[in-house]
């Protein structure tokens, strides 16, 4: 069982938020880069992409991973690209953006990679490259200082199944450096809605992401209330015109812990 303490966590919102966060880091950490106003502002992003800023609120959770120069990040599962555009400006020219897109939804759905590749190709965007691997064996050409999810891990858990998620969580933990970070980003299901919810409503509940995301060896470091929505029942499809883009959202930020956390 998670401990009450974890859970008090992530489902009141009593957490870190994005500036308690920063001003959390210690000396060590002076030199990272935070995100700024003008990546949002940015004229390569499209309108599109603004068009959900103020739902998203990408500033408040890009806040909680300042990354250092030269960083190499994954955006699993990237989908529209929404934050794929914005780690590679947050990042600029000399840090590395991977769009990972899993095997097993290219098998079914060959056509899922070429939002990706479009990014990719765009000169604005040139740091960003395409990987296509099984989402057991997730790998990267070098080691990564984060993975970021956003809105997917309840396709996996209960598309691919439980099993499949969790030996996803055990690959990202081995592709991340000592003391990386692997966000979470998903729409919330009631307690105990275990498979049903994930396939049915295309929710899930964090309880489930958080054992499992320990057990492959991480600790939760901050769930932030960016994304909290207490009008939300939980009991909608996220797709109802009723709730779509206003769902109630966990954001999970867990680490894996350095190698002399681990020697102790």
């Amino acid at each position: 069982m998670i401990p009450r303490s974890t859970l008090a966590l992530i489902l009141t919102g009593l957490a870190l938020t994005p500036v308690a966060a920063v001003h959390a880091q210690s000396a060590s950490d002076a030199a990272t880069a935070l995100p700024s106003a003008a990546i949002l502002a940015s004229p390569a992003r499209p309108d599109a992409d603004r068009a959900k800023d103020a739902q998203r609120k990408p500033f408040d959770l890009l806040a909680l991973t300042p990354l250092p120069k030269g960083a190499a990040v994954a955006d699993l599962m990237p989908g529209s690209g929404y934050f794929t555009r914005l780690l590679s400006l947050e990042l600029g020219a000399s840090g590395h953006v991977y769009a990972v897109i899993p095997a097993e939804m290219v098998a079914r759905h060959p056509q899922i990679p070429q939002m990706a590749q479009a990014i990719a190709a765009n000169p604005a965007f040139g740091n960003v490259s395409v990987v296509v691997t099984p989402i057991v064996d997730f790998k990267v050409a070098q080691p990564l200082d984060l993975v970021w999810t956003s809105q997917n891990y309840h396709d996996v858990y209960g598309g691919m199944g439980p099993a499949t998620a969790l030996h996803m969580d055990q690959a990202i933990y081995q592709a991340l450096k000592p003391g990386g970070i692997f966000m979470v980003i998903d729409h919330v299901a009631l307690a105990g809605t275990g498979t049903t919810a994930p396939t049915t409503l295309h929710r899930i509940d964090p309880d489930l992401i958080v054992k499992q995301v320990e057990s492959a060896g991480f600790r939760l470091v901050t769930s932030s209330p960016a994304l909290r929505n207490p009008d939300d029942t939980h009991t909608l499809p996220v797709f109802d015109k009723s709730i779509r883009g206003r769902t109630d959202q966990v954001v999970l930020k867990f680490q894996k812990p350095l190698k002399q956390d681990h020697d102790n």
